[in-house]
């Protein structure tokens, strides 16, 4: 199915805005896209007339550009349920408890229910890809030579500090390379992979790949390294979306993402021949550039506005070679942004969370549900309801969750037991509920493995890690009531640099304050915080940045991505302080603290001024720290 099938389609459910405006791609379309998909009712936007002004003149594109078709729960569910697809699932659970039983290895009792056992399996031969036969869509077009010119493609530059236009939503195809068992003297098929890396154009001709270290395309990478071999890739742009949700899946090693499609589609995957190597992707993409890596060719790439909500540094990353670009006559170009939380990510994290609970369930007993909240960026903080059937149950969960696969890069997980309420519904009671719960006691501290793009860790992929055990009985507290006012006066006669604070109301509060750092770090008052303030609560938290200290939203966003607890926490006694302030030179940080994402306000401006800011006021820039 092509794009213009999902704009038809988005369109017959009133889920597609047009903007015919014409709009840059160097951060006017991203800007709109990025406060659009913030809205309560969000629309995916198709941008007809892209263009790039530049000192040299105007330049036009006349293909459009496709954003947000992911970015509402109604969307979701269309396209995992209702898009080109052969079966009959009437939501994303209802594909979850498919795969729950596909998983279930025992036996059903009675005829009716062994039949259907029987068909599950049979929809099983969906999974493997095909060979599309004749002329693929997505080579209508084909550049090569001289032809090939990255930048007349509608890539865009989201962030004003970003290095350069990127590829967001690009399928990434690579392989492994055929190597031989020195045992069994046999050889070991290729293994394919589609990963979601954003892309950072370097030349007209190249590309630069953000694989981290972790991923399966950085794997092969070593692998054609280590074979002083280039490494062939191809980036897929368009098609079935469900195309792109596969490539951020978390697959076991070795295993193709698009078996995935098959199975929730119904039917196979048609793979087309790439005409420049040896890969092979989606006939009905829209884009296709093709290419190689050498694995001794490197490049400055980024700054670039991550998916954390800061900027990611400069660093080294491969050189694609591009050898050729294909596309359909009627090519559509899509796109996402990333940066601060909600966005179009929110939804495809939470079709993961729900389709890989069932693998999860299988590896770590006891589990009964997860939640990934968006604002802690999936990978700093996740929420685990299991069950507590004997001593220390939570920790036997944590350690599976710090030591399995892409789980192990999770830095902050709270687990309850099965009493507790939804962790998909009001957190307001979930978090009254957790710290009706928890005390320093309930703390366990540990280290290990985090994401490459973590910029609070003390060292590069290695953070400390925190499990917070709220499993049990509520706890009875005695806490002093006081005043924000009297507590401040009292903070400040410890710690002049205290701007402001605020109280989370409950009666095992929490204290978070806003610091102005000078001279020292927030520890060097720790002790005496302690010895004045222990009898009014048991959690201080501290934070240098300008967010309204009643935005919870932010607030936790701003905290998990700003901590190495191994670093940052101070446990005295009953009392724990936790300093979540940028780092700097007082607390030995020795690499460069990374900006926020933030909008340009020219550009808000301009927008408003094109009357394309409908339903944005200054309170919803506020709510989600756009400027």
């Amino acid at each position: 199915m092509f794009m213009d099938d999902i704009i038809s389609f988005l369109q017959a459910h009133n889920e597609l805005k047009v903007i015919d405006v014409p709009l840059d791609i160097e951060l006017e379309i991203p800007h709109l896209a990025y406060l659009e998909v913030k809205k309560q009712d969000s629309k995916a936007l198709l941008f007809t007339k892209p263009i790039h002004k530049s000192p040299q003149g105007t330049s036009t594109f006349a293909m459009p550009v496709l954003m947000n078709v992911f970015g509402s729960f109604k969307r979701l569910q269309l396209i995992a349920t209702q898009y080109n697809s052969n079966r009959n699932f009437t939501d994303i659970e209802s594909i979850a408890t498919e795969i729950k039983s596909l998983l279930d290895p025992t036996l059903p009792k009675g005829i009716k229910k062994l039949f259907a056992k029987l068909r599950d399996i049979y929809r099983m031969r969906h999974i493997f890809p095909k060979n599309y036969k004749g002329n693929a869509p997505c080579q209508e077009i084909i550049m090569q030579g001289d032809s090939i010119d990255l930048f007349s493609l509608p890539i865009l530059k989201t962030w004003e500090e970003d290095g350069g236009r990127f590829i967001t939503m690009g399928q990434v195809y690579t392989q492994s390379l055929e190597t031989e068992d020195s045992q069994s003297h046999t050889s070991k098929t290729p293994a394919n992979n589609i990963g979601m890396y954003r892309l950072q154009v370097h030349s007209q001709k190249t590309l630069l790949l953000h694989w981290q270290i972790h991923k399966d395309g950085a794997h092969f990478f070593h692998e054609y390294k280590k074979a002083n071999k280039r490494m062939p890739v191809s980036v897929a742009i368009g098609g079935d979306p469900l195309y792109i949700w596969c490539g951020q899946a978390p697959m076991p090693p070795r295993m193709f993402e698009l078996m995935l499609y098959g199975l929730i589609r119904g039917k196979n995957v048609q793979l087309a021949q790439c005409i420049s190597n040896s890969l092979r992707i989606p006939y009905d993409c829209d884009i296709v550039i093709e290419g190689f890596v050498d694995t001794n060719e490197f490049a400055p790439e980024g700054k670039f506005g991550d998916h954390t909500g800061f900027y990611t540094p400069i660093e080294d990353y491969p050189v694609m070679q591009v050898t050729a670009i294909t596309m359909r006559k009627k090519a559509i170009f899509t796109a996402t942004v990333v940066g601060k939380p909600p966005l179009e990510d929110k939804y495809m994290g939470f079709m993961t969370e729900r389709l890989f609970l069932p693998l999860l369930q299988t590896s770590v007993h006891g589990l009964l549900d997860y939640s990934m909240p968006e604002n802690g960026v999936f990978h700093n903080l996740i929420l685990a309801k299991i069950t507590t059937n004997y001593p220390a149950q939570s920790l036997q969960i944590m350690h599976n969750f710090f030591g399995l696969g892409q789980l192990s890069f999770v830095k902050h997980a709270i687990f309850l037991d099965s009493h507790a309420p939804s962790l998909h519904a009001d957190y307001r009671i979930l978090c009254d509920y957790i710290l009706e719960r928890i005390s320093v006691k309930r703390l366990v501290i540990t280290t290990g493995i985090c994401d490459a793009l973590d910029h609070a860790s003390e060292e590069f992929g290695v953070s400390g890690k925190l499990a917070i055990d709220a499993t049990g009985e509520s706890v009875d507290f005695s806490f002093t009531p006081i005043d924000s006012k009297t507590l401040l006066e009292k903070m400040q006669s410890i710690a002049s640099e205290i701007e402001s604070l605020h109280i989370y109301p409950h009666k095992n509060p929490i204290i978070i304050c806003r610091i102005t750092k000078r001279e020292n770090p927030i520890f060097f008052y720790a002790q005496r915080f302690y010895e004045k303030l222990k009898q009014y609560a048991s959690f201080f938290v501290f934070i240098d940045s300008d967010e309204d200290l009643q935005n919870y939203y932010l607030l936790i966003w701003r905290i998990v991505n700003s901590i190495d607890i191994a670093r940052d926490l101070r446990i005295i006694e009953s009392c724990a302080f936790l300093d979540a302030t940028s780092k700097g030179a007082l607390e030995n940080y020795t690499r460069e603290w990374p900006k926020d994402t933030l909008c340009t306000e020219a550009v808000i401006e301009s927008l408003q001024q094109k009357g394309l800011l409908e339903g944005i006021d200054s309170a919803f820039i506020k709510q989600f720290g756009i400027l």
